[in-house]
């Protein structure tokens, strides 16, 4: 093995991301599914190389938190006996799929799912890092807020359609044929020089007035779009969210002793197939009406380099003030990783307090600079926003 590749963003497995608390190491399973088994490995993988901690991250991946330089390569070894790692890091990075947690035995998204992989695997696609797929192929859609570049879905009528993200129609395609769209869709992207504009993302590129080509145009109406999905009892297991999206390896392997698997998802959140009762832990969301699903966090200092101050006791004290419908997100620097996304209310860390946005994200003009924490959980004008 060489030596550790510490990457800046966009984490994987063979390419962690050094942070404040040490490495971090992204798992992306395959099909966005482990098993019961794996589960387990996971947690215990966290126990011993990690601080313990376990991120569930808005591209459906597992990241173990805390590694040091030593843990690292033993680490490696465990994720590779577990079934996960990739044969190398270009393949590791294109192997961004996405694919819906309410599937059903038989129903082909699974081998759809396994099909698309394959061919990324043999690709020699040269992809953005950010770059993805989305197998949403349910009667709703069910991601079709969540990060893709490609959507694989069904039409009003019920049929196959892949469709470019912001293509407002897709084209119509056999199950045969559905991957070799796709893939065809991501090298004309390429071809087309949208790997230089807009951060390498397709909606982007076709805002820009980019025209796609007459075969991968379509006409087909993508089928509606679902509400967001909230915890509780599916017919597939149970929905169960993480309070910030963070596990512990503790609370994993509970999980994993009860359901027969997971199926990851874009929201923080995990379907434990099979089992048929709430779980209750700290680190669990299990209500729907729960105000830590409006809130987003990004780990803040001092787990984060880039932090300029803590963020999650801040964002768990103002949760009780925010009113169904609103969401939060407090940002440890303007980045934004955790949501690049416009919310109610943002705060953003600065070497000074923080600067705060109405119905925006980190990259718009604040109406408020320079805030302590105190004073947004005391002022009123600041709270008035989120009731």
């Amino acid at each position: 093995m060489s030596a550790v590749a510490i990457k800046g963003w966009c984490p994987g497995a063979l390419r962690p991301m050094l942070s404040g608390d040490g490495l971090v190491v992204r798992v992306r399973p395959h099909g966005g599914r482990l098993d019961a088994r794996q589960g387990a490995d996971i947690a215990d993988l966290a126990e011993c190389y990690g601080n313990g901690l376990i991120d569930l991250t808005t591209r459906a991946n597992i990241q173990i938190r805390g590694v040091s330089n030593d843990g690292y390569l033993p680490l490696l070894d465990g994720l590779a006996q577990s079934g996960f790692l990739d044969p190398d890091p270009e393949t590791e990075g294109r192997r961004n799929v996405l694919v819906t947690p309410f599937w059903c035995t038989g129903d082909g998204t699974c081998s759809l799912a396994a099909e698309l992989e394959r061919a990324l695997t043999d690709s020699v696609l040269d992809l953005p890092a950010k770059f993805g797929f989305a197998i949403d192929d349910g009667k709703a859609r069910v991601l079709a807020t969540a990060s893709a570049d490609v959507r694989i879905e069904r039409d009003l009528e019920g049929e196959l359609i892949v469709r470019a993200d912001g293509a407002e129609f897709g084209r119509s395609v056999a199950r045969s044929d559905a991957v070799t769209l796709a893939l065809a869709l991501a090298e004309w992207f390429i071809a087309s020089g949208g790997a230089g504009s807009g951060r390498g993302r397709m909606a982007a590129h076709i805002r820009s007035g980019v025209r796609l080509p007459e075969a991968l145009r379509g006409d087909a109406e993508p089928a509606r779009a679902r509400a967001a999905s909230l915890p509780g009892l599916y017919s597939q297991g149970v929905l169960v969210g993480a309070v910030f999206g963070q596990l512990t390896h503790s609370t994993l392997r509970d999980l994993a002793g009860r359901a027969q698997a997971f199926r990851t998802t874009p929201w923080r959140m995990m379907l434990a197939e099979g089992l048929r009762e709430i779980p209750q832990s700290p680190d669990l969301v299990v209500r729907p009406d729960d105000p830590a699903l409006r809130i987003v966090a990004c780990s803040g200092a001092p787990r984060c380099r880039d932090a300029h101050a803590e963020t999650r006791p801040l964002a768990a004290a103002l949760a009780p003030h925010i009113a169904p419908g609103a969401r939060l997100h407090v940002s440890g620097c303007a980045k934004g990783c955790a949501h690049s996304g416009s919310a109610s209310i943002t705060l953003v860390a600065t070497r000074d307090g923080f600067d705060l946005i109405r119905d925006g994200s980190t990259r718009d003009m604040p109406v408020r600079h320079n805030l302590s924490g105190a004073s947004i959980i005391e002022d009123p004008s600041v709270l008035a926003r989120m009731r």
